[in-house]
């Protein structure tokens, strides 16, 4: 969130923990495993598509990766990209004991 913090996204943050789930149609598994962006509309966008979301909400030059995310033949490649960071992000700088996956989420299981 910090990182988002500082991109500048106009967007209102909040961790899974704080959220609504329910009322955001989310459930707990999801919103600990992936990131979750939810459009103005309702709609919501999980992992390397809701990273995409947020650089493009940010505008300007954010815009362009977030534009390139998606493109068919980086998407997939993404999406790996993005598990395998999501997977291991308590071991990233600023890294929280709150980033940690639940035991039945983690790699290998």
């Amino acid at each position: 969130m910090r990182v988002v913090e500082r991109i500048g996204v106009d967007a209102h943050l909040v961790a899974w923990q704080f959220a609504d789930l329910p009322r955001l149609g989310l459930t707990e598994n999801a919103a600990s495993g992936a990131l979750q962006w939810i459009e103005p509309d309702g709609r919501s966008r999980a992992g390397h598509e809701a990273v995409a979301a947020l650089l493009i909400r940010a505008g300007g030059l954010w815009a362009i990766p977030g534009r390139i995310i998606l493109l068919p033949g980086i998407s997939p490649v993404a999406a790996r990209l993005y598990r395998l960071i999501a997977d291991n992000r308590h071991h990233l700088p600023g890294g929280t004991p709150a980033c940690v996956l639940p035991p039945d989420q983690r790699p290998g299981r």
